[in-house]
């Protein structure tokens, strides 16, 4: 039997061998050392990792998520204790699967198990080129499914579309330093990627669809304001008709009671 044949438990030995002789992730990197050393030691030294990672395949990576993840994250408590989510992470860059195998984590699979989708989405952004990163993620930039997130500040809620959002544009997540990526505008113009088509739809189309809505209701609230007016006007004007032939109280040194006619004049209301 070959030596390629065996699975190596001994991940030490997956470091050194890796480094010098293994295969390369499919953007280049290398495998073992994607993740910074202090981290690598914490997961290696780690109790889950020698417990639940010793000796298992890509299959068993979905009973651990389904059993042991509840949560996304990196390190976590005071003493910065590696995840289960970023051990099977670091599992994966031992296995390397294929993309069949990621596909069967991202749609069969991530439909039923939130997290394994979310580890996936991890693994995909630490070892696939950009166009391939981009064209995989974004589409469950529609996920809106809820996720723990725990790191050094305790636990909160985040969802799977700001997840992955995180892996498109920061450059740290889950205790990893991301790879940089190239922007989006730069794979456009380069006729890499086609440009992206939002769900909400054309940006410019929205905005002018915002500026025209606006105009109408200020068009709307000036034609109220100005028959607002019109009737202020013509209240008045009914109110001057019945105040004729009236009783009215006028006077300079005094209040005096005079009747005012529509032929009276105007000087004799200060009379």
């Amino acid at each position: 039997m070959s030596k390629s044949e065996f699975h190596r438990a001994d991940e030490r030995r997956f470091l050194d061998e890796r480094g010098s002789s293994g295969p390369l992730a499919p953007n280049g990197l290398n495998p073992a050392t994607i993740m910074e050393k202090a981290v690598r030691e914490r997961i290696i030294d780690s109790y889950f990792y020698k417990e639940q990672c010793f000796g298992v395949n890509e299959a068993d990576i979905v009973d651990r998520v389904v059993e042991h993840v509840d949560f996304i994250g990196g390190v976590y408590g005071t003493v910065q204790k590696p995840s289960p989510f970023l051990c099977l992470a670091f599992k994966l860059l031992q296995l390397a699967p294929s993309d069949d195998i990621l596909n069967e984590y991202l749609q069969f699979g991530g439909e039923k198990f939130k997290y394994l989708r979310a580890l996936a989405l991890f693994y995909i952004r630490l070892t696939r080129k950009d166009q391939d990163v981009y064209k995989t993620l974004e589409p469950f930039l529609e996920d809106r499914r809820k996720l723990r997130r725990k790191g050094r500040n305790g636990t909160s809620l985040t969802y799977m579309d700001v997840f992955v959002d995180d892996l498109l544009t920061k450059d740290r997540v889950c205790a990893t330093s991301l790879w940089k990526m190239r922007k989006r505008d730069i794979l456009e113009d380069l006729d890499i990627l086609e440009p992206r088509v939002s769900p909400l739809g054309n940006i410019e189309d929205l905005l002018e669809e915002e500026d025209e809505a606006m105009r109408n209701a200020e068009e709307e609230q000036n034609n109220n304001g100005s028959e607002s007016e019109g009737e202020e006007e013509k209240v008045k004007d009914e109110i001057e008709v019945k105040n004729i032939g009236r009783p009215q109280w006028q006077g300079k040194n005094g209040y005096r009671r005079t009747t005012v006619t529509p032929t009276d004049s105007p000087a004799k209301l200060f009379t």
